[in-house]
C-alpha cells in the first residue's frame, strides 16, 4: 500500500473528511503515516496591512485547532496547516514531504468548477502520485 498518506480536509467544508481519514488508513501501509492537511488562502495585502498585529498567527492556531478537531476520532493522524493557493498548495506539499497517495473529497461538480477547476480536480491533473477521490 503507501507510505505517506495526505488528507486535505477544508475545515468549512469538512464533512466529508471522517470518510477520507478511514480510506487514507485502509491504504496506509503498516509502518505508514497519514497527514491532514488544511491550506488556509493568504490574505491579501491590503487587508493584511489592516489587521491587528499578530492575527495571521491567531487565524493559524484556530485553524489547527479545528483540524485536530476534524481528526480527533483518528488515530495516529498528523495535522499540519499551510498558506496558499489550496490546489497547488496541496500538490507542492505532496512533493516536498514524500507523499505516495493523496485521498481529497470532492463535491457534486457546479458550473463555477467547469471554468475554474474545483480543488480536487487541480491536485488529480497536477499531481505527482496516486489520487483517491472521495465524493
Amino acid at each position: 500500500m503507501y507510505d505517506h498518506v495526505l488528507v486535505p480536509i477544508a475545515i468549512d467544508h469538512g464533512e466529508r473528511a471522517p470518510q477520507a481519514l478511514e480510506i487514507a488508513a485502509r491504504l496506509k501501509s503498516g509502518g505508514g503515516r497519514i497527514t491532514a492537511l488544511t491550506v488556509i488562502e493568504p490574505v491579501p495585502g491590503f487587508i493584511a496591512n489592516e489587521l491587528p498585529e499578530g492575527q495571521v498567527e491567531k487565524t493559524m492556531n484556530e485553524f489547527l485547532d479545528a483540524l485536530k478537531g476534524e481528526i480527533s476520532g483518528a488515530d495516529g493522524v498528523e495535522p499540519h496547516v499551510v498558506h496558499g493557493h489550496p490546489g497547488r498548495t496541496i500538490v507542492d506539499y505532496a512533493v516536498d514531504n514524500g507523499v505516495d497517495c493523496i485521498v481529497v473529497a470532492s463535491h457534486k461538480p457546479g458550473l463555477s468548477d467547469y471554468f475554474l477547476g474545483s480543488t480536487a480536480a487541480r491536485v488529480v491533473r497536477h499531481s505527482p502520485c496516486a489520487v483517491h477521490v472521495v465524493r
